[in-house]
């Protein structure tokens, strides 16, 4: 079972207004939140998950909470405040990538602090982090306690998803994924997040600073362009994006990501050891499958990630059951 941290939201999209009615939006509010939409991508993968996040007690915090219920995400960390549920304005851009602002001050994805952090056993083989909940407070501190508490036991996998509009400040965001890369052993990264977190640096170099401490494997997405993997083990090697028919790209990230530890579960190496000696061509069909799945969410609009049906099935070689 792996264990997702963070923010939990409602995406609201914005209709054209008819010209007869110019004065009107027709507005469409879908759940959200990048770590939400990987536990429902994990869920929908076949991959038993749970969900650690501050919920609001309104009606779209119930609503998010029944999402969680219907998706099989199980809901025993799910901390309930008085607290209004976050909303993120999206505007899809003419290429199909996602513009947002966010209306978040003071609400209960934002408000988990250290005490509300669970004891965790042997059914947690990993813990997912990433997004905004890594740089508000007190979520953040919350969050970096528990990674400090248990990257020595278990998978850590991190995604920083960053979003200026929440926090405007790049050297928040630098310093907390720097320090929270030191402790990852999985890091998965846009080209676009490293232009924005480093514009000065090759990127390919940035992943390459991450392969220390704990890190065994940085993934960094480059959209149309595919999909780079940097192993200690390996080196560097490139998976192609798949073909699609685009639709838009929100939730491309999440389903990637989702997909990533979904073959990693499949296969028993959802563990640091295991992670550390993947081969070359265990990391190439690694890529082909998070591809797949995240073209399949491009081709949908909206955050509607794959099913594990919908997903080619990958033979197991021998060996890997640790």
């Amino acid at each position: 079972m792996y264990l997702v941290c963070g923010e939990a939201l409602f995406d609201v999209f914005a209709g054209a207004a008819a010209p007869e009615r110019c004065n009107r939006l027709t507005l469409e509010a879908v759940a959200g939140g990048s770590p939400f939409n990987v536990a429902v991508g994990l869920s929908r993968l076949g991959v038993p998950v749970t969900f650690l996040a501050g919920l609001s007690n309104d009606p779209l915090g119930r609503q998010l909470r029944q999402v969680l219920t219907q998706e099989q995400v199980d809901a025993r960390y799910l901390i309930e405040f008085d607290a209004p549920t976050t909303l993120a304005m999206v505007a899809v851009g003419p290429d199909g990538s996602p513009q947002y602002s966010f209306r978040g001050e003071g609400c209960a994805d934002r408000l988990l602090r250290e005490e509300h952090l669970p004891a965790l056993d042997e059914r947690i083989r990993g813990i997912h982090i990433g997004s905004f909940s890594l740089v508000v407070q007190p979520v953040a501190d919350t969050i970096s306690s528990l990674v400090a508490r248990e990257c020595g036991q278990r998978l850590i996998s991190l995604d920083p998803n960053v979003r200026l509009n929440v926090e405007p400040s790049l050297a928040i965001w630098r310093e907390r994924i720097e320090h929270l890369a030191r402790q990852a052993h999985l890091i998965k990264v846009s080209l676009e997040d490293l232009e924005v977190l480093y514009p000065d640096r090759n990127p390919e170099d940035v992943a390459r600073s991450w392969l220390t401490d704990h890190c065994q494997l940085v993934v960094l997405t480059r959209g149309a362009d595919g999909a780079q993997a940097f192993s200690r083990g390996v080196g560097m090697l490139h998976g192609p994006a798949r073909p699609v028919q685009l639709r838009d790209t929100v939730g491309a990230g999440d389903t990637f990501q989702a997909a990533m530890l979904a073959f990693l579960h499949e296969r028993r190496l959802d563990r640091p050891d295991a992670l550390a000696g993947l081969d070359r061509e265990t990391l190439v069909q690694m890529l082909a499958f998070a591809m797949e799945a995240a073209a399949i969410t491009c081709s949908r609009t909206g955050p509607d990630l794959p099913y594990r049906r919908e997903l080619a099935v990958l033979e197991q070689p021998p060996g890997n059951q640790g």
